[in-house]
């Protein structure tokens, strides 16, 4: 790269970042910490919205919030801030520029949103045959829900992944965190990647087109591979597995545990060690397909023993025998655990801005042997490279 930053797998290639909210910028900050220069546009006016969601925000040394709230940060390392207004004249020639000294262009636009700025993939991608460009929208670029909006909650409800979520008796569930947003981004970057590699190998770049819905569809995984064979539609089970006993959450005297009973061996131990040693010879639950058929006659025997121990001593005794167990942490038992240390999966970064000083953040789980993964940057502040880019690659509105 060009700014003096340390190698990395994707080093020398640039990224012109017009997506914003999750699903883009989860794709260009993985991007980015492989390696890539990633130039994010942003508005003048206000910037990527997920600076405004908050609070929590950054504060400066004053104790006022700055424009880095905790949702732009997880999303946003690694990237420069070139703040243009696409819907001028001016904007629209930068953004063309820059694109043209680009290899990669990612967006995050309805379909159709940028044509009217002869910034979609048609015109981007006739005036630069090598160009990589990908599109993240709701519905796809097709399709009759082509022109619908795209939100993380709108795709886990649409793509189903809500009406296996929950309790049997209870509402649909969303995941906690925005899942849909982050895993079309992980899809995007390996479509990236891939489209990177024909480029190299042919001088021909494409156009990628990606949904959240299709993305969340894909990851249905087993539970949509079961109603493809079967024709029937999977029920909530909350904690529970559709094809494994017992294998969920457990409430014990201080806390929560999981335990994934695997196979009948394991089963006949973790019933040893709770004093049921009767329980694995009734026929009830000898083999994993008796114990879904009477899961729950199963989980009203082992609920009490179970509730009557320490959470400790439930996974320090099941790990002793060789029965898969781990507890359900909380966020600050997650990252003040040694495990989080060792793996670097919270981060500091120093800011640019002296005055926000460093911010800390969630690492990334790629450990490569010969080509790490890098922090260079905190995430900006809105338009903080504007000048800085637009000088070093010679752009003239």
């Amino acid at each position: 790269m060009t700014d003096g930053f340390d190698m990395g797998p994707l080093d020398g290639v640039r990224v012109l970042d017009l997506s914003r909210i999750l699903a883009g910028p989860t794709c260009t900050q993985l991007l980015g910490d492989l390696g890539a220069e990633i130039i994010k546009i942003e508005n003048p006016n206000g910037g990527d919205d997920t600076r405004t969601w908050g609070p929590p925000f950054v504060t400066g040394r004053d104790g006022a919030p700055t424009d880095l709230s905790s949702y732009f940060l997880c999303a946003n390392r690694n990237k420069l801030s070139v703040a243009v207004d696409i819907a001028t004249d001016e904007g629209q020639e930068t953004i063309r520029q820059l694109a043209a000294q680009s290899d990669i262009v990612i967006e995050n636009f309805k379909p159709g949103g940028l044509a009217k700025y002869r910034l979609d993939a048609a015109t981007l991608c006739a005036a630069d045959p090598a160009l990589i460009y990908c599109s993240i929208s709701g519905y796809g670029q097709t399709g009759p829900n082509a022109h619908k909006p795209g939100y993380d909650l709108m795709a886990q409800g649409y793509g189903g992944i809500m009406s296996l979520t929950g309790e049997p008796d209870g509402q649909p569930m969303k995941v906690g965190v925005g899942i849909a947003d982050v895993m079309c981004g992980m899809y995007a970057s390996v479509g990236i990647l891939a489209a990177l590699r024909h480029r190299d190998q042919t001088g021909e770049g494409q156009h990628i087109d990606l949904s959240l819905v299709d993305s969340q569809i894909a990851w249905l995984i087993n539970e949509g591979t079961s109603h493809l064979t079967t024709g029937k539609r999977p029920i909530r089970r909350g904690n529970g597995h559709p094809n494994i006993a017992p294998y969920q959450v457990f409430a014990t005297a201080d806390g929560h545990v999981i335990v994934a009973v695997g196979n009948d061996s394991q089963f006949r131990r973790f019933c040893g060690f709770l004093g049921l040693d009767t329980l694995p010879d009734d026929p009830r639950f000898a083999a994993n397909s008796a114990r879904l058929n009477n899961r729950e006659a199963l989980i009203d025997a082992l609920v009490p023993p179970l509730a009557a121990l320490k959470m400790a001593d439930v996974i320090e005794g099941l790990e002793g025998c060789g029965v898969p167990v781990g507890p359900v942490q909380t966020l600050d038992q997650v990252f003040a655990s040694d495990q989080v240390a060792a793996r670097e999966m919270a981060v500091t970064v120093a800011c640019d801005d002296a005055d926000t000083g460093a911010v800390r953040l969630i690492g990334n789980p790629l450990k490569f042997s010969a080509t790490p993964v890098t922090y260079r940057r905190a995430p900006p502040g809105l338009g903080q490279d504007t000048a800085e880019v637009l000088q070093r690659l010679k752009i003239k509105p």
